[in-house]
């Protein structure tokens, strides 16, 4: 989807039950594309209880209305429950 909005993952319906694990695995495949186009990406992604794949959910007034997408559930537990840190990137190599 980041190959459609330049900013990134914006304002998509997810799942409820998706856990907070497959969420942080999302934010870090953003920030890893995000990285490596050297451009600022975001994530606003809005877990949506009790709402399955292909529900539609209605924000009310001017927000309008959105589907609720499908999420891998592949497990990323194990690396984003990983120590250590992601250092920031050095552009100062640049020219």
């Amino acid at each position: 989807m980041t190959c459609v909005c330049s900013v990134g993952l914006d304002m998509i319906a997810i799942p409820g039950d998706v856990t907070a694990e497959t969420i942080a695995g999302i934010i870090a495949d953003e920030a890893a594309i995000g990285m490596v186009n050297q451009k600022t990406t975001a994530v606003r992604v809005i877990p949506v209880v009790g709402k399955n794949v292909g529900d539609v959910v209605e924000f009310g007034g001017l927000l309008g209305h959105a589907p609720i997408m499908p999420v891998n559930r592949f497990s990323c537990a194990p690396f984003v429950t990983r120590t250590g840190r992601i250092p920031a990137p050095i552009h100062s190599f640049k020219n």
